[in-house]
C-alpha cells in the first residue's frame, strides 16, 4: 500500500503544483468560462482527450473486451469518427464563438436560433445527462482504491476516499475555471494516454511472450460482432457507433473544448493530432482485454481487469502506476464536467433571464460547481440501483441535441419551434423507450432507443422548416451568420450588424 498511495500522492502534489504555477486572475468571464480562446493545438489535443476518455474507460473497455469479445472495438471506431466531426464542424463553431463572444453549446443555439428557451432547454438536457456520469466517475475511484489498498479497504471506504480526494481537487477547477482545467488537463493527459499507452503495450507484451496468449486463440464466439441472426439485431452495431460519434460534441463539456482555442486552426490540429493517439489507446485496450481472457482471474471479475492484470504484471510498483493513469483519466472528465455545469448554470440559465456582470456570472458559476460536486460526490456515497443504466439513458438523451447542433451549423431552413419540439419530443420518446427496452429494440431490428428518437427529433425539425418557414427577417438573419463563415473574413460592418440583434441581450432575446 506504501508503493501504490505513494504514487497516487506524488502525482497529486504534481498536478497541484502545477495548478498553482499556472493560476491568473480572470479578467472577465470569458476568460473563465473559455480561458479567453488562448489555447494552441497541443493544449486543445490534450483537452478533449482527458474529457472525452475516462478514468473508467480502463475498466470498462478491457472490461467489455474481456467479456463481449471484439464488439469493444465499437469504441475506438466511434471515436475516431467524433474526431472528425471536430475537424468538419470547428470552422463555423469557432468563428461564431470569436465574433459573438459565444462561451457555451447553449449559446450557440440561442446565436443560432434567436431563441432563449432553446438555450435553457440545452443547457437542462445537458447538466442532467452529465450527472450521472459524474456520479460513475465519483464511484469509479471506490473501485481504484480498493484495488490499491490490495483489499484491505473495504467498498465504502474507498468510494469515501475517492469523493474526498475529488473534492479537494475540485478547489482548483471552482478558483481557476477554464484556464485550470485545460492546463491541468495537460498532465493528466500526458499520464492518462501516452503513459497509460505504454503500460497497455507492455501488459500486451507480457501476455503475448510471457504466456504465449494470441487472440487467433479465442473461441469463436469472442470474434463475433452482432450481425443478422444475433439477440440485439443486425443494426445494433450501427446504432451504438452512430450515437457514440455523433453524440461526443453533444456532450457540453467536449463542446466547450472548441471555444478554449486559439483558432480555428488550432482546433483542426488537435483533431489531426487526437485521432491517432485517441485511436491507438483505444485499440490497445481493446486487443488487452481480449489476450486477458485467457486469465482465470479475469474471467472472475472482468471489469476489474485492469487492476488485475497491472498487478499480476508488476506487483504494486505496476498497480500503482496503472492506478495513477485511472485517476489521471477520471480528474480530466470530472474536472471537464463540473466546469461546462457552473458555465451554462450562470451563463445559460441565469444569465438569459437576468444580465450579470463578470464578478457575478463568476460567482454563481463558482455556487454552481460546488452545488453539483457535493450533489455528486452524496450520490457517489449511495447505493443507487442501475445507476449505469441511468448513465446509458442519458446518453440517449443527450444525443436528441445533434439534431439543432449539427444540422443548425450545416443547414440554414432550421427554425427554433422545430428545435424546441424536436429536442423535447426526443428527449420524451428516448426515456419512454429506453425503460422499455434497455439494449435494443427487436421491433426495429436492434436500434436503440436514442437513434429512434433521433429519427422522430429530425423528422419534426425539418417538418417545422419546410411547414413552418422562417419569416423574412430571420431568414435574412442566419443568411447574414453563414455568410461570416467562408474563404473570406467578415467584414467589421457585417458582425456589428448581427451583434444588433435581439438574441445579444439576456433581456431580449426570443422564444
Amino acid at each position: 500500500m506504501i508503493i501504490t498511495f505513494g504514487l497516487i500522492a506524488i502525482f497529486c502534489v504534481a498536478v497541484i503544483v502545477v495548478l498553482q504555477r499556472a493560476h491568473v486572475s480572470d479578467k472577465s468571464f470569458t476568460d473563465y468560462a473559455v480561458a479567453d480562446r488562448s489555447f494552441g493545438p497541443a493544449y486543445q489535443m490534450m483537452s478533449f482527450l482527458n474529457t472525452w476518455w475516462p478514468g473508467s474507460i480502463f475498466l470498462a473497455l478491457t472490461g467489455l473486451a474481456a467479456s463481449g469479445g471484439v464488439i469493444g472495438f465499437y469504441m475506438p471506431i466511434y471515436s475516431l469518427l467524433t474526431v472528425v466531426l471536430m475537424y468538419v464542424m470547428a470552422e463555423r463553431v469557432w468563428l461564431w464563438g470569436k465574433l459573438f463572444d459565444l462561451k457555451t453549446q447553449p449559446d450557440l443555439f440561442a446565436l443560432r436560433y434567436n431563441s432563449r428557451a432553446l438555450a435553457v432547454i440545452g443547457a437542462l438536457v445537458g447538466i442532467v445527462s452529465g450527472i450521472p456520469w459524474l456520479v460513475l466517475g465519483f464511484k469509479g475511484l471506490g473501485d481504484l482504491f480498493q484495488s490499491l489498498s490490495l483489499g484491505t479497504m473495504g467498498a465504502t471506504s474507498a468510494v469515501l476516499i475517492g469523493v474526498v480526494l475529488m473534492v479537494i481537487r475540485q478547489f482548483w477547477t471552482i478558483r481557476m475555471g477554464m484556464r485550470g482545467v485545460v492546463i491541468s488537463d495537460m498532465l493528466q493527459g500526458i499520464v492518462a494516454y501516452v503513459g497509460g499507452t505504454l503500460i497497455v503495450f507492455g501488459l500486451i507484451g507480457w501476455l503475448i511472450w510471457g504466456h504465449g496468449f494470441s487472440v487467433m486463440a479465442l473461441h469463436a464466439s469472442m470474434l463475433q460482432a452482432p450481425g443478422l441472426g444475433s439477440k440485439p439485431g443486425p443494426l445494433y452495431l450501427f446504432a451504438i457507433i452512430f450515437s457514440g460519434a455523433i453524440g461526443g460534441w453533444c456532450w457540453p463539456s467536449i463542446f466547450i473544448r472548441i471555444y478554449t482555442a486559439d483558432s480555428v486552426r488550432s482546433v483542426q490540429r488537435a483533431g489531426a493530432l487526437g485521432a491517432p493517439i485517441s485511436f491507438f489507446y483505444a485499440m490497445a485496450l481493446v486487443v488487452l482485454g481480449l489476450l486477458a481472457s485467457f486469465l482465470p482471474e479475469v474471467a472472475k471479475a472482468p471489469d476489474t481487469m485492469w487492476f488485475t492484470v497491472c498487478r499480476m504484471a508488476g506487483g504494486p510498483l505496476l498497480l500503482g502506476l496503472g492506478g495513477v493513469a485511472v485517476l489521471a483519466g477520471t480528474m480530466g472528465s470530472v474536472d471537464g464536467g463540473i466546469q461546462a455545469t457552473g458555465a451554462q448554470v450562470a451563463n445559460d440559465i441565469v444569465g438569459n433571464y437576468r444580465p450579470l456582470n463578470h464578478k457575478q456570472s463568476v460567482v454563481i458559476a463558482k455556487i454552481a460547481m460546488i452545488a453539483v460536486t457535493l450533489i455528486s460526490a452524496l450520490l457517489a456515497t449511495r447505493t443507487i440501483p442501475h445507476l449505469f443504466t441511468l448513465a446509458i439513458l442519458s446518453y440517449q438523451g443527450i444525443i436528441q441535441l445533434a439534431v439543432p447542433q449539427y444540422l443548425g451549423i450545416f443547414w440554414k431552413r432550421g427554425n427554433a419551434v422545430g428545435a424546441i419540439a424536436g429536442t423535447v419530443v426526443g428527449f420524451a420518446i428516448a426515456i419512454i423507450l429506453q425503460n422499455a427496452y434497455p439494449t435494443s429494440i427487436d421491433w426495429a431490428w436492434g436500434l436503440t432507443s436514442g437513434i429512434i428518437a433521433l429519427i422522430v427529433n429530425a423528422a419534426i425539425y425539418v417538418g417545422c422548416a419546410v411547414l413552418l418557414p422562417s419569416n423574412a427577417s430571420e431568414r435574412e438573419r442566419v443568411d447574414g451568420l453563414f455568410a461570416l463563415t467562408g474563404s473570406h473574413l467578415p467584414s467589421a460592418g457585417a458582425v456589428d450588424a448581427l451583434a444588433l440583434q435581439p438574441r445579444l441581450g439576456p433581456s431580449s432575446r426570443r422564444a
